[in-house]
This record gives C-alpha cells, structure tokens and sequence, in this order.
C-alpha cells in the first residue's frame, strides 16, 4: 500500500488518541504542559505506523523512521526532564486564567486536538518518503538529507545541554546565556529543529513529494512566527530587563558566525 488517505487518516486517529492519553493524564495535576512531552513521540508514531502500513523502499523506510524516532525520543525525554516538578508553563497558566473553570475541557481542542492536526501536517514529509516506493534506491538527496538532518539534530540537542547545565549553576541566576551556541544566535534550539525538518524533507523529495515541503515551511513559521521565537521571546523581555541588550547584538534564529566582544551578563530561559 503507497500513502493513501486510509493511511493519512489512520495517522491522524492515532496521534490523535495519543493526545488524548495526554489530555486525560493532564487533568489530575491541572497541568496541560505534559503536551510537550507527546509532542516528539506523536512523530515516531506516525513514522513507524506509515512504515507498517505501507510498501515503500525499505533502505530509504528505515532512513526516515530512524531519524525521526532518535529525534523524537531524545526531544520527548529533554522536554519531560525540563519540565519535572515545575508548575505550569506561563503560555497555557495564562489561558487556564483566561478560559475560567473550564479550561480543563477546552484545553482538550485548544491545546491537545489542535497539536495533534498540526503535528500530523508537519510529519507529511516522513509519511511521503517512507511510504514511496519509487526510486528504489539511496538518491543523493537522500544522504544530503541525512547530513541536514545530523547538522540540525546537533544545533537542537547541543544547545539544549548547553542550556540546562547553565541553568543548573545557580551562579548563573540573573544571567544571559551568551556562549557555546547561544553566541551564535538566540534560539539555536529553534533553529536546529527547523533545520533537521529540512533535512526530513529531502528523502520526501527524492520520491518526487515537492508538495511536502509543507513540512518544514510550517515548522519553520511555528518556531518563527507563532509559539516559538515570539512567545519566548515576550516572556524574557518580561522577567529579564537585559535580554534586550542581548538581542541588539545578537541574531534570532539564523546563527552568524562571528567573534563576539564579551559576554551579556543577564539571565536568558528559554521556554
């Protein structure tokens, strides 16, 4: 079976019923926030359901499904960890605060349903390169997607270490993280994860899917444009008086390769 609407609509039942597990987890602590940790694991999901459910080419299958559930993994885990103990996010407290006593409802389609549609558009790149079965064999957008991918999974996973250990010192209260990757750019997170999307997209290429470049456009607007960079980014000019030196001398999102002069000495927290 190629990639059908019975599979595109199985994928979207599945990661919705994930989403709904999260949903229903959630209620008891009165804490939506548990999303973010679905969020990785609704994509590994629907890789391997497309891989059980389809005839694609199995080397470029397994390519594809093993990326994204490395990726998956590892971001469902960070984000789980991040999050351990803590209280609600800021971005959904203040809608709990907005909606009244029956948030724990609408947070049902306004936070749990509406991320499982978006996560299912986004993962059409893996769903069209592992179920096409044509070329059958390793294209070199193939390996140039695999290389985008490792130099995306790098900048998101490194700048993630990165920032939990700075966060872990508290001599660091109060300060701008401005070294490692954070020198480069303010959410190099952000930017890995729309870069390896890039890279996802490449395989689905190779199979002559263009129009999944969907994928990786919507991801990138997400993380530039809707609850990525803008959000955060409202959030520490809020609690950090000087993020805002720190973002007159540094790029949002494209890293620029530059020496820096000195370091900020204001807190930076990302989300």
């Amino acid at each position: 079976m190629t990639l059908t609407w019975t599979v595109l609509g199985l994928n979207l039942a599945s990661v919705s019923l994930l989403m709904l597990i999260g949903w229903l987890v959630s209620l008891r602590p009165s804490n939506v926030t548990i999303v973010d940790s679905f969020w990785g694991l609704g994509f590994v999901l629907i890789a391997w359901l497309t891989l059980a459910f389809t005839d694609g080419y199995t080397p470029r299958q397994w390519l594809v499904a093993g990326l994204v559930t490395v990726w998956g993994v590892r971001l469902s885990l960070h984000l789980t960890r991040r999050n351990h103990g803590k209280g609600e996010d800021p971005r959904y407290a203040r809608w709990r605060r907005q909606s009244g006593p029956g948030f724990w409802w609408t947070s049902l389609f306004k936070v749990f349903l509406l991320q499982a549609v978006f996560l299912w558009l986004i993962a059409l790149a893996l769903q069209a390169g592992i179920a096409a079965a044509t070329p059958a064999r390793l294209t070199w957008l193939d390996v140039w997607g695999a290389l985008v991918w490792l130099a995306g999974f790098y900048f998101e996973s490194v700048a993630d270490r990165q920032l939990r250990q700075f966060k872990a010192d508290p001599a660091n209260r109060g300060r701008v993280l401005s070294h490692g990757l954070w020198a480069y750019c303010r959410h190099p997170n952000y930017f890995g994860e729309a870069v390896l999307w890039w890279g996802l997209f490449l395989p689905a290429l190779a199979t002559g899917a263009w129009w999944a470049v969907l994928s990786p456009l919507l991801i990138t607007a997400v993380l530039l444009k809707m609850t990525g960079v803008p959000l955060t980014e409202r959030l520490l000019l809020e609690k950090r008086p000087g993020y805002r030196e720190y973002m007159a001398t540094t790029n949002a999102f494209i890293p620029r390769f530059t020496k820096k002069g000195a370091h900020h000495e204001t807190a930076h927290r990302l989300g």
